[in-house]
């Protein structure tokens, strides 16, 4: 499932392609979807904004209609000029956006809907999403409470949970464990209120850096200098590192499936002991 960072990089060049023009041409291999187009046609309203909500897209329209998407493991969206070859086969496409200008593709999309404002304020996964780490104002304290209340799971498993906090994916929630110095393994009970907060302060200072600053890549380690090598475990203190040697302890990395979805985690058995 991409990172937080990823929705929100994404959300954005949709928004400087599409918002503000109108939409030429709207296409769909989803039943559902084209249903609503042929009942109440897409093309010919105007794309007023697209903005990231944790890890859904969420596409503006006017006249009060939304188009949220959800990329789970392997959607993406593609911007195009009119008549650009694109990158990936037509049977992979999902939904197509087209103005005068540009042309956005989802490809592989597995979860997308329309939305109207009264839909939109009972759509199950943004009505229960907890405070998102990239929006304008993080809501600490209730991310806090929310964590609290999954006092039995392990801390880790907490992280990824898009209703305690939206943005976490699975390179942030070991990075951050790593450099917070808590074991992946511990129940969220056992994690004082300075450490929760401290995790959160940290994630969010690493979605924003590889949002603004960092290009392409996730990157968190500090020490990292760009090369020609493509390994990305250069980049990270502990994510896709294991075996490897810790770079603050020397011990080796270690690696397991964690949680009910057998994600692995990353972490160095003596700095987070």
């Amino acid at each position: 499932m991409p990172e937080g960072d990823a929705i929100y990089r994404t959300a954005r060049t949709l928004h400087r392609a599409l918002a503000g023009r109108t939409v030429v041409r709207f296409e769909s291999v989803l039943p559902a979807l084209t249903r609503v187009h042929e009942d109440s046609p897409i093309a010919g309203r105007i794309v007023e904004r697209v903005e990231a909500a944790g890890k859904h897209v969420l596409m503006r329209f006017s006249h009060g209609l939304m188009l949220r998407t959800h990329m789970r493991m392997n959607g993406s969206w593609h911007v195009y000029r009119p008549g650009e070859r694109w990158q990936r086969p037509r049977r992979d496409m999902r939904i197509v956006v087209a103005t005068d200008a540009y042309e956005a593709v989802a490809f592989n999309v597995p979860v997308a809907e329309f939305l109207d404002e009264r839909g939109e304020s009972r759509q199950s996964d943004l009505r229960a999403m907890g405070p998102d780490l990239l929006g304008g104002a993080f809501d600490e304290a209730e991310a806090l409470r929310r964590v609290r209340e999954r006092g039995g799971e392990e801390i880790a498993d907490v992280l990824l949970n898009q209703r305690v906090a939206a943005g976490i994916g699975n390179v942030y929630k070991s990075e951050t464990l790593f450099i917070c110095r808590v074991n992946p393994f511990t129940p969220a009970r056992d994690v004082d209120d300075e450490h929760v907060r401290a995790l959160f302060s940290t994630a969010r200072k690493l979605l924003h850096a590889n949002v603004t600053t960092l290009g392409r890549g996730i990157t968190t380690y500090i020490g990292y200098r760009r090369s020609r090598s493509r390994d990305e475990s250069q980049q990270r203190y502990v994510y896709g590192r294991a075996r490897k040697p810790c770079r603050r302890c020397g011990a080796a990395i270690s690696v397991r499936a964690q949680g009910p979805h057998a994600r692995l985690t990353y972490w160095c058995p003596h700095c987070q002991a």
